[in-house]
């Protein structure tokens, strides 16, 4: 009777150990997507799937490719717009694919989908378009260059500095003259840190500084434009 009342202890023992808490059976794992979300992405086509606006990553590769084609948007506007969207309706349509996932957001809240229709590549005009504005910054900056030595009378003080070095006059272009333009060509291509399609150093260019903070304001603009609820105010 002893022996059988033990038997009995080390089975009950034995099925907890497979059933219970310490079993894999009842245990649930929980599979973290990490989600980086741009904060404007550009697209072509009108369905617009999670890979095209975010980064995902998970040590489940087979969660990670799911996430990855879950479909956010349908765009049924044929012209070209942005829109404003949210990062929790991301995440609630990621956690949908299964119900393991818990998503960790460590990209952007708000987060805007430019759509352009798809055209064909019209080089043509591109040029033209590069050329035309070309033309305009080369004359533009020629022309603000020249009505700074006008007001300045450059010309002037350079007669006056060879007069005082050399105790003659001035006759035609002197060296003042040649080296002030060298210079002035050389420290426009230092300080843009761009000539041609080579760049002195890595560090970005005033230009594409500029262009990016002009990009940011936009992006900002246009979302707290879209969270921003106007109310009409009846004034008697």
């Amino acid at each position: 009777m002893v022996l059988s009342v033990r038997q009995c202890q080390a089975g009950a023992k034995g099925n907890l150990g497979k059933s219970g808490v310490g079993g894999g059976a009842l245990s649930s794992k929980t599979n973290t997507v990490y989600l980086n979300l741009s904060e404007i992405t550009e697209v072509h086509t009108k369905d617009v799937f999670v890979r095209d606006v975010a980064k995902l990553y998970c040590s489940d590769t087979n969660i990670q490719n799911k996430c990855e084609c879950v479909k956010l948007k349908h765009i049924t506007e044929d012209r070209c717009r942005r829109y404003v969207e949210n990062a929790l309706d991301v995440i609630e349509k990621l956690e949908a694919v299964d119900p393991s996932v818990s998503v960790n957001n460590v990209g952007k809240v708000e987060y805007i989908i430019d759509y352009q229709r798809p055209r064909k590549p019209r080089y043509f005009w591109q040029w033209t378009k590069t050329l035309f504005v070309c033309v305009v910054c080369f004359c533009g900056a020629a022309f603000a260059i020249m009505t700074f030595n006008n007001d300045a009378n450059v010309r002037d003080v350079f007669k006056e500095l060879y007069r005082l070095v050399t105790g003659s006059e001035a006759q035609g272009t002197t060296i003042l003259d040649l080296t002030y333009s060298i210079g002035l060509a050389l420290g426009i291509t230092v300080f843009f840190n761009h000539f041609a399609k080579w760049k002195l150093s890595t560090d970005p260019t005033p230009l594409e500084v500029e262009m990016r903070l002009y990009e940011d304001n936009i992006s900002k603009t246009l979302i707290q434009n879209d969270g921003r609820k106007e109310q009409g105010i009846d004034i008697q």
